[in-house]
């Protein structure tokens, strides 16, 4: 008499095993929208690439980088240095201090174009509240750095902006995250199985 095993076989265990990974490598490529380096893939190309973040527009194309120091540190007399962070695109934990640096990568044209800085706090209801702005002015070094205090949580962007030699608009927006929620958790946490190339 052939008795049957009450346990599932090894197909279905591997059919079984077969079906969550694919679940969650679907659900990694389609809802969190993660990239290589688990950042947002919005950005060109893939948001972020040998430490530094691009965004193309049609007019420039630049990289950023950021530094990030919490404001509760407190440096101690004898540290010559302070251990800043890097951050990825833009993404910082919790309130502090923000070096950011802005690399005007194309055109190198516009290295002699005025270009201005402007940041802005992005409301609830969708405003935007002026937090500083800085004139207008020409960065033959191709480099923008500037220090920001980033004192409450939530969304920011970061302007940049001026006009080219044809008079068109220049205008490109950084944006800037205070404080993580449970879809930046997520991403990190999953990150590592769900890179799309």
């Amino acid at each position: 008499m052939l008795i049957r095993s009450r346990s599932p076989s090894r197909l279905l265990q591997f059919a079984l095993w077969g079906g969550a990974l694919i679940a969650s490598f679907v659900f990694g490529a389609s809802f969190l929208q993660v990239s290589t380096q688990g950042d947002s893939s919005d950005t060109y190309p893939k948001g972020f690439r040998g430490g530094a973040c691009t965004i193309e527009t049609e007019t420039l194309t630049i990289g950023y980088s950021g530094y990030y120091i919490s404001n509760d540190y407190v440096k101690p007399e004898d540290e010559m240095r302070t251990p800043h962070l890097p951050i990825q695109c833009g993404k910082i934990p919790q309130p502090g201090i923000l070096n950011i640096t802005i690399d005007l990568l194309y055109p190198e044209s516009i290295r002699g174009i005025p270009l201005g800085l402007r940041l802005v706090k992005v409301q609830t209801d969708a405003t935007e509240q002026e937090i500083l702005s800085i004139p207008a002015q020409p960065h033959q070094s191709g480099v923008i750095t500037h220090e920001f205090k980033m004192n409450e949580l939530g969304q920011y962007i970061l302007y940049l902006n001026g006009k080219n030699a044809e008079n068109a608009d220049i205008l490109v927006h950084v944006p800037i995250k205070v404080g993580a929620d449970w879809k930046d958790n997520l991403k990190v946490l999953f990150s590592t199985f769900m890179r799309k190339d």
